[in-house]
């Protein structure tokens, strides 16, 4: 699995500098579906995810909402436009209830300057959101909407799956077959009849709250066929 996939926490390995990050942050509750911040709105701070799920996305001239990424705990969000002060490019939702810490944009770039493992995580980071983003262009480009699904269900569940030796792996997104066809430029319905051919070979299981994947080294196997 690619480099690039690989989540973890934005501070791991920097605990000095996460300290420092949480003296001078705010601790912010959101509740499902409150909006962080709004595409057009000026870069005023960056944001920490202690706890819950948030959407990076867009709203198209036609109304759709394309989704880029799905925030977990322990990643930082709204840090592309933070050094030159840009407006946003995105919205981001919480899409579930949760717990932010957010620290302004000078206090940031200030912490930075102190700390160049900071600085120097933040350019990592970015780096790989740049290439997952790549990847994802030539995923709509050259890959079928199972393909692209598959890999999304990867992508979600690398940290787990790594860990789990082979074993089976929950989906840590919960997310709803809308917020997947976003995700992957498909459709709710096209979304639904894969997974069930997904559960029907055995791939994947599916309840009402989550998405199993049943063997990843077989799914990994799948997307190599796919790919070939």
């Amino acid at each position: 699995m690619d480099w690039h996939l690989i989540k973890g926490g934005f501070f791991d390995g920097l605990e000095r500098e996460f300290e420092a990050f949480r003296a001078l942050a705010a601790t912010r509750r959101v509740k499902k579906n409150d909006i962080i911040f709004f595409e057009n709105d000026r870069c005023t701070r960056c944001y920490y995810l202690d706890q819950g799920s948030v959407k990076i996305f867009r709203i198209s001239l036609h109304g759709k909402e394309p989704t880029f990424f799905i925030r977990s705990p322990g990643e930082m969000f709204g840090l592309a436009e933070i050094v030159g002060g840009e407006t946003r490019k995105c919205s981001a939702q919480a899409i579930s209830d949760g717990v932010i810490l957010e620290i302004g944009r000078k206090e940031f770039l200030d912490l930075m300057l102190e700390h160049p493992l900071l600085a120097r995580r933040a350019i990592e980071v970015l780096g790989r959101r740049i290439r997952y983003l790549t990847g994802q262009l030539e995923n709509l480009m050259t890959c079928g909407v199972a393909t692209r699904l598959l890999k999304l269900l990867v992508c979600l569940s690398h940290d787990e799956i790594a860990q789990a030796k082979g074993g089976p792996v929950d989906v840590p997104a919960k997310l709803t077959q809308g917020q997947m066809a976003s995700m992957t430029g498909s459709c709710q319905q096209t979304v639904s009849e894969t997974l069930a051919s997904f559960e029907e070979r055995g791939l994947i299981k599916v309840t009402r709250r989550s998405i199993t994947l049943l063997d990843p080294s077989a799914i990994l196997e799948e997307l190599s066929r796919m790919e070939n």
